[in-house]
């Protein structure tokens, strides 16, 4: 119950999640371990690997499916892991967010600083009241701590470079 009222997500979904059962979403895993203050990661098993490099091939995946975001069809939100561990200071994720994707209904709110790099696409990127549409080449910091989400306002998909710290993921 405490953890349902700290997250934001309810009672019943927790218990399934801890049963094994049920489909979270991503937005959901994030809520939790943000209520949890643990990184998303530790939700997750994952081996460690003892190279500094991340081979494109062998990258970490998170498909965000469509339901996890408002308008975002059939086509998912992609979350790639760029960094070997989440031992380090840093976090940085490659992420695809397809036309009409938002995060406004699970905004995030938590501990350390973000950095976001436009490759293709335009993003807004929402922080408090205020709102930033960014384009190929343009680039936002700002303090994790300031209720955050996103949005995909265009036609074509968005590739963003994130640098998070701490790790979150």
């Amino acid at each position: 119950e405490q953890l349902a009222a700290r997250s934001g997500v309810s009672a019943g979904l927790l218990s399934q999640m801890e049963r094994g059962q049920g489909n979270p979403s991503f937005n959901t895993l994030v809520q939790v371990a943000h209520a949890l203050s643990v990184p998303v990661a530790s939700l997750f098993r994952a081996e460690a690997t003892g190279s500094p490099v991340v081979r494109r091939a062998e990258r970490r995946r998170i498909d965000i499916h469509a339901g996890d975001g408002s308008g975002a069809g059939a086509e998912p939100t992609v979350t790639e892991l760029l960094t070997p561990s989440l031992a380090g200071a840093l976090e940085v994720l490659l992420i695809e967010v397809p036309p009409g994707y938002s995060t406004e209904s699970t905004p995030f709110s938590h501990e350390g600083e973000e950095l976001g790099l436009m490759l293709e696409g335009r993003h807004e990127v929402h922080l408090g009241d205020a709102a930033y549409t960014l384009e190929p080449g343009d680039s936002i910091t700002y303090s994790s701590r300031l209720p955050h989400w996103y949005r995909n306002p265009g036609d074509e998909p968005v590739r963003s470079i994130w640098v998070i710290t701490p790790p979150t993921f």
